[in-house]
C-alpha cells in the first residue's frame, strides 16, 4: 500500500491536495466506521445506541462534512447552476429533510441526512478538480489501495476481523475490511468494474513502461477482486458487475449505433420485465445461484414488510422505518430481526412513501438523460456511466442502494450529477489515451476554465 501510494505521488497526477477529503470519506464508508477501527488498533470507545449512533463516528464525519465545505467555498463553486443542473437530486435531498418532520425520531433521522447530505459535497470537490477524469481515477485506485489488499490480508491471516459467522447455520462468512458479506461484494462490484472500464483506457495506449506497469497493477487488482467476490459469495455483486461489464464492452462495439441508445435499454428492459411475468426469471437466476427461488428469503421479507401499517404517500420519515416499535412487528420471520428492505425501491417506500419513490424514479431519469449528450462529449465516460448506471439499477433489486452510508450510493452520485466544464476534442476522448504533453496541455485549460468561471 505504502509502495503504490508512493508510487502514485512520483507520478505528479494532475489532482490537488483536496481530494484526499473524499477519499477519506470513501474508505470510510467502503470499510468500517471510525470508532471500529480504533477499536481494532486498541482504543475502548462506545459504539453508541442505533437510534443515536456514535458522538465519536458523528464529530469524525461532521469534520469532514466541515472540510469538505471549506474546499468548495475556497473554490467559490456556482451553487445556483448545481442546483439548476441537478434539480431532482436537490429536489429528492430537499424532500428527504421535509420528511424529518413527521419522523417518530426526528433528532436521528436528521443526523442521518447530515450523513446523506455528504455525498453531494465529496462529488462536487470531485467534480470541480482541474482534470476530473485523473480526479476520478485517482480517487477510485487510491480507495482500491487500501479496500482491496486489506481485505485479502484479513480474510487471509485475521480471521477474527475478516470473517463472521452465520447465527443460524454457524457457517463462516467472509467480510474483509467492511461488517458483512454483502458490503464486501458492493466494494468488490464497484472497484471491479472501475478497473476493467480502466484497463479499457490504458489498452489503447502507446507501449510504454508506465502502460507496461498500469496493466500489471490492474490485472493484480482485479485478481484480487475476483477472489474475493468469490469468497464473499455476493450474488448480487457478481451479477451487477458482469451486467455493467457487458453493458461497456457491447457499448465499444463499432455496430452500436449511439443515437439510439434509449432504444436498446428501452428494448432490453421490455425482455426483462416480459421474462419475468412469463417464466418467473428472477427466481430462475437465483435457483442458478444456489439461492432458492425465494432469492435467500428475500421475498418472504418483502411481504411481510408491505403488511407493515405505513403512511404510503409520505412514509415513516427519512431512514426511520427501521427503528422503534416497528422492529417488534418483524419479530418471528426470521432466527433474526432484519435491519434493512434488500430492495433499493422498497425501502424508498417504507421510509419516503410513494412520493419519494416518485422522486426516486425521476432522479434515475434524469440521471439517464444527462448520460446521453455524454456520449458525443466524451464517450469513455459516457460508458462508463451508463454500465454503472445499469449495475446501479439491478443492484437495487435485491440490496439497498439508496441507504446513507452505502458507498454505491456515492458511486452514483458520481455518475448522476453534474457540473459545467470543459471537454477535450473528440479525438482525445479520454485522458488515460493521450501522451502527457497533451494531458497536461487539457489540464491547464480546464484549470484556466475554472478559475475564470470561479
Amino acid at each position: 500500500m505504502f509502495f503504490l501510494f508512493r508510487r502514485d505521488i512520483r507520478e505528479k497526477p494532475d489532482v490537488s491536495g483536496a481530494l484526499w477529503v473524499p477519499l477519506v470519506w470513501f474508505t470510510l464508508i467502503c470499510s468500517r466506521a471510525f470508532t471500529q477501527w480504533l477499536r481494532i488498533f486498541g482504543w475502548r470507545v462506545s459504539g453508541g445506541s442505533v437510534e443515536e449512533g456514535s458522538p465519536l463516528d458523528a464529530c469524525f464525519i461532521f469534520a469532514l462534512l466541515i472540510a469538505g465545505v471549506c474546499v468548495l467555498l475556497s473554490r467559490q463553486i456556482r451553487f445556483s447552476e448545481v442546483v439548476q443542473n441537478n434539480a431532482w437530486i436537490m429536489i429528492f435531498v430537499t424532500y428527504c429533510l421535509i420528511s424529518i418532520f413527521w419522523s417518530d425520531f426526528p433528532v436521528s433521522s436528521f443526523k442521518r441526512w447530515i450523513k446523506m447530505f455528504g455525498h453531494p459535497i465529496m462529488v462536487l470537490i470531485v467534480l470541480t478538480e482541474p482534470n476530473f477524469e485523473e480526479a476520478l481515477i485517482q480517487l477510485m485506485k487510491r480507495c482500491a489501495y487500501v479496500v482491496v489488499p486489506v481485505s485479502v490480508l484479513f480474510i487471509k491471516y485475521y480471521l477474527n476481523l475478516g470473517t463472521s459467522y452465520d447465527p443460524w447455520s454457524g457457517a463462516q462468512m467472509c467480510v474483509g475490511i467492511t461488517t458483512g458479506k454483502n458490503e464486501l461484494g458492493a466494494d468488490c462490484l464497484i472497484f471491479g468494474f472501475f478497473f476493467f472500464w480502466y484497463l479499457l483506457q490504458i489498452w489503447r495506449t502507446e507501449r510504454s513502461k508506465r502502460r507496461r506497469n498500469e496493466i500489471r497493477l490492474i490485472v493484480a487488482f482485479l485478481l484480487m477482486i475476483g477472489w474475493l467476490l468469490w469468497k464473499s459469495h455476493s450474488a448480487t455483486s457478481m451479477v451487477c458487475l458482469l451486467v455493467g461489464i457487458t453493458v461497456v464492452v457491447i457499448l465499444g462495439m463499432r455496430w452500436i449505433n449511439k443515437n439510439v441508445v434509449g432504444t436498446y435499454m428501452l428494448a432490453g428492459l421490455g425482455l426483462i420485465v416480459a421474462a419475468e411475468l412469463g417464466i418467473g426469471l428472477s427466481g430462475h437466476v437465483s435457483e442458478a445461484l444456489a439461492r432458492g427461488s425465494s432469492m435467500s428469503g428475500r421475498t418472504v421479507l418483502w411481504e411481510h414488510l408491505l403488511e407493515v401499517p405505513i403512511n404510503p404517500i409520505f412514509g415513516t420519515g427519512f431512514e426511520s422505518f427501521w427503528l422503534g416499535k416497528r422492529l417488534e412487528q418483524l419479530q418471528g420471520i426470521f432466527f433474526f430481526i432484519p435491519n434493512e428492505a434488500h430492495n433499493g425501491y422498497l425501502e424508498v417506500y417504507l421510509n419516503l412513501g410513494l412520493v419519494g419513490l416518485f422522486l426516486v424514479i425521476a432522479m434515475l431519469i434524469a440521471a439517464y438523460w444527462k448520460i446521453r449528450p455524454e456520449f458525443f462529449r466524451n464517450f469513455e465516460w459516457a460508458r462508463y456511466r451508463l454500465g454503472f448506471f445499469v449495475a446501479f439499477l439491478l443492484y437495487n433489486c435485491t440490496e439497498a442502494g439508496f441507504r446513507i452510508m452505502n458507498p454505491y450510493l456515492l458511486v452514483f452520485y458520481i455518475i448522476a450529477i453534474d457540473y459545467p466544464r470543459i471537454y477535450p476534442p473528440k479525438s482525445q476522448s479520454s485522458l488515460a489515451s493521450v501522451g502527457p504533453e497533451e494531458r497536461t496541455q487539457f489540464a491547464d485549460a480546464a484549470e484556466e476554465h475554472w478559475s475564470a468561471s470561479a
